[in-house]
């Protein structure tokens, strides 16, 4: 009698826990393992097509480890999965745009990116500042660690005017990664009526990689426009990576529904209150990946389609926001 009873009070309290918290199954997810995957998975769809294409995570080096701590296992597999590694505010931006980022947090970045650039995945730096002694310290900086930087605007929707022309210009053809020596990031063409002018303007420059979003206002860069601008003015050959962001959906964004407003998925989380348009999304589900990568409809395919060098994804950093909310 006492075992029965024993077993109704165990099943009692489970049950129990197990409806206490609609959040239950959420909280059980390795939310960093999880990104890890979702890279991995975006990488090894990508190269199945393309051998040769280029992944670079933004952000998020905590997941290069697989306990998140600089001196900790590597964790292979996702590092496998990726050609470079970029990283913005390492010298400037980090708690204000056009101040140095304080020295504790540089370091510790800086302890991750070192494991990746010994793994030989090349490293690119986004330091956000304006004035000239400080973008030549940033150059300097990040030079002196073998990396490769920009030093530009926060928008993300100039060219900068400072220097006149790319930090270590290179005649060079660059037809990898590991052969650039510098990049520019221009993701927001607002500034340009023309998607004609827009491709104009980045053909007369010199980088050896252009990193920018895969739409102009909204329509898709054809297989023309991008091999259009995969030469520098100099005639040498460059790469040109698509920015596509995987740990937030955007509301300008082919994909989006406006039923979602009101009746969102599952997979869509809250708004970014710092970026209005910009929704948190749960990473993991499938009906969001589906979205990003595996299909001819999917955002990865019309990359790929374009004949894009690679994609540059953004918000790798997104399990910070689940994590934190968890911890509430």
């Amino acid at each position: 009698m006492k075992k029965i009873l024993l077993y109704f009070i165990v099943i009692f309290q489970l049950f129990s826990c197990g409806n206490s918290n609609s959040n239950f199954k959420e909280r059980s997810i390795d939310y960093k393992q999880e990104m890890r995957s979702f890279v991995i998975g975006i990488s090894n769809y990508a190269k199945s097509i393309k051998s040769d294409f280029i992944v670079i995570p933004q952000n998020g080096v905590e997941i290069v480890t697989e306990n998140g701590e600089p001196d900790g296992p590597l964790a292979d597999e996702y590092v496998n999965a990726i050609d470079g590694q970029a990283q913005e505010d390492l010298f400037y931006g980090y708690e204000e745009d056009n101040l140095p980022t304080p020295e504790e947090e540089r370091n510790w970045l800086i302890s991750f990116l070192d494991r990746l650039k010994q793994e030989g995945k090349k490293i690119l730096v986004v330091d956000y500042c304006w004035d000239k002694s400080k973008v030549d310290d940033s150059y300097k900086e990040n030079y002196q660690k073998g990396y490769i930087s920009i030093a530009t605007c926060r928008e993300l929707n100039c060219i900068p005017i400072y220097p006149p022309k790319p930090f270590n210009e290179n005649d060079n053809d660059v037809y990898t990664l590991q052969e650039a020596k510098n990049f520019l990031y221009l993701i927001n063409p607002e500034n340009f009526e023309k998607k004609e002018d827009f491709l104009t303007t980045l053909k007369n420059t010199n980088y050896d990689i252009l990193i920018i979003d895969a739409f102009f206002k909204g329509e898709l860069l054809t297989e023309e426009d991008v091999d259009k601008i995969k030469y520098k003015k100099n005639g040498a050959r460059r790469l040109v990576i698509a920015y596509m962001s995987i740990g937030e959906a955007e509301n300008y964004r082919y994909y989006w529904k406006n039923e979602w407003y009101t009746k969102p998925p599952e997979w869509l989380d809250e708004e970014n209150p710092n970026w209005p348009g910009n929704y948190k999304v749960k990473y993991w589900m499938k009906d969001w990946q589906n979205i990003i990568y595996g299909s001819e409809n999917s955002y990865l395919d019309k990359i790929i389609s374009s004949n894009f060098d690679g994609v540059y994804l953004d918000i790798i950093d997104a399990y910070e926001y689940f994590e934190e909310k968890e911890n509430k």
